[in-house]
């Protein structure tokens, strides 16, 4: 079962207009002399803390409501039709954007750390200095395998039913409490579903609008269109193409990870 979307609800209005503005936003940020804090290559300015990592951060959530928010439409359309005879019916669904959110935040947090790692890495080695592309390849080589594992087709399996989701963790009792444990299982799932297209967005570059576009078009289809389930795996087989032809010279990178 899922939800139509039907452009004369104020709700869906409402959701569609903060997408669009999320995406007007990351434009301007990145036409401002700030923009350049939110693309990979600056984030060793941003580590030296401060206003400079508020910036980062604040990008990084305009990011996910462009990115994400778009893939999981369904599922929030869906839950304020159920909750909507509450009467505290949108602090629900704030609740339920605030837990889905949060587990996306975590995982920007846990690539902010790995990316610092990365960074060291490549500092202490000439080697890996001179092959910094590898490190790109192996991340197009992981999303890449991972597209094929049962894993991922469990998650997606799961962002692509809202309605049994949603039947599955909400019992409305202690409705506060189960918005946002909701919003923190749909993340979960839609973490394992993703993550691995979400690192790619390290491999061409962070702030590069074209590419998050096109990722976020991407899970966005895989996650909700009808035949969205079909596109995983030529989707897999491109990313392994990719990676192996930038692996062995064939293929050039398009910038992103430590350089």
């Amino acid at each position: 079962m899922w939800p139509t979307f039907d452009l004369r609800r104020p709700f869906t209005l409402i959701l569609l207009a903060l997408i669009a503005l999320a995406w007007v936003t990351l434009i301007v940020l990145g036409q401002s002399p700030y923009g350049r804090y939110l693309d990979h290559h600056s984030l060793d300015e941003v580590r030296g803390g401060g206003s400079l990592m508020l910036v980062f951060v604040a990008g990084w959530l305009v990011m996910l409501v462009a990115m994400m928010l778009p893939t999981s439409l369904p599922l929030v359309i869906m839950f304020d039709r159920l909750a909507r005879r509450r009467p505290e019916y949108p602090r629900l669904v704030g609740l339920l954007l605030a837990g889905y959110l949060s587990i996306w935040t975590l995982f920007g947090m846990l690539v902010y750390v790995g990316d610092s790692v990365l960074h060291a890495a490549v500092a202490r080695s000439p080697w890996l200095a001179d092959h910094v592309w590898a490190l790109s390849a192996g991340a197009l080589l992981l999303a890449g395998l991972y597209q094929f594992t049962p894993l991922k087709y469990h998650c997606l399996d799961k962002c692509r039913s809202p309605f049994s989701f949603i039947t599955e963790h909400w019992r409305g009792r202690g409705e506060q409490g189960q918005a946002f444990l909701l919003g923190i299982h749909h993340g979960r799932f839609c973490l394992g579903c993703c993550w691995t297209l979400m690192l790619v967005m390290f491999a061409v570059g962070v702030g590069n609008l074209g590419w998050m576009l096109v990722l976020g078009a991407l899970m966005a289809i895989e996650k909700n269109l009808p035949w969205g389930r079909q596109m995983s795996i030529p989707l897999g087989v491109v990313l392994l193409v990719w990676g192996f032809g930038l692996l062995v010279g064939v293929l050039p990178a398009a910038g992103g990870l430590p350089g």
